[in-house]
């Protein structure tokens, strides 16, 4: 049956079928690497250092209510510890340590405040703006690596949420 030109060009038009040449595949995988492994080092970073400020701050708290809430959220950035850590294994990654100098002038905020004022209300602050810092920092991170897999971007969501959690948790002691 033969079509005019009219009719064939309102016939709809058959798209082949998009083939991705191997290099860009291979290119885009290696993105995707290298941006969960980014994503996953500072989500480790970041746990490491909240986990370190919870123990410089636990043995100076009065409240037991709130030596609890910091207790509990300890435990849960430990699990998600050990969550980055298996990912990271599978890209025969360390993981990374968090920067010396913040986590010197956190201590060195820790150690002069609770001097001051050793109390629940200076705790609640420090560990207020260092879980609004981490927050910030991993909010900056899932959005530099855009590319990491759903995996890792899942748990910098996570440990967002936690910070977040604590954040509110600890406002009564404020």
């Amino acid at each position: 049956f033969f079509k005019s030109p009219l009719e064939q060009s309102r016939a709809p038009a058959k798209t082949a079928p998009r083939i991705i040449p191997t290099t860009q595949r291979k290119e885009e995988t290696a993105m995707i690497e290298q941006d969960t492994i980014k994503l996953l080092r500072e989500c480790d970073a970041g746990i490491k250092m909240g986990v370190t400020s919870i123990d410089d701050v636990l043995p100076h708290t009065h409240s037991e209510k709130l030596q609890k809430t910091l207790t509990k959220c300890k435990d849960e950035h430990e699990q998600l510890q050990s969550q980055v850590q298996e990912l990271l294994g599978k890209y025969k990654d360390e993981g990374k340590n968090p920067n010396p100098i913040a986590k010197g002038m956190s201590w060195m905020k820790t150690k002069v405040m609770l001097m001051m004022h050793e109390n629940d209300a200076t705790i609640a602050d420090l560990m207020s703006d260092g879980a609004a810092m981490g927050v910030k920092s991993l909010a900056k991170y899932l959005n530099q690596y855009k590319a990491a897999d759903r995996d890792s971007k899942n748990i910098a969501k996570k440990i967002i949420e936690l910070e977040e959690s604590l954040i509110k948790d600890i406002q009564p002691y404020l």
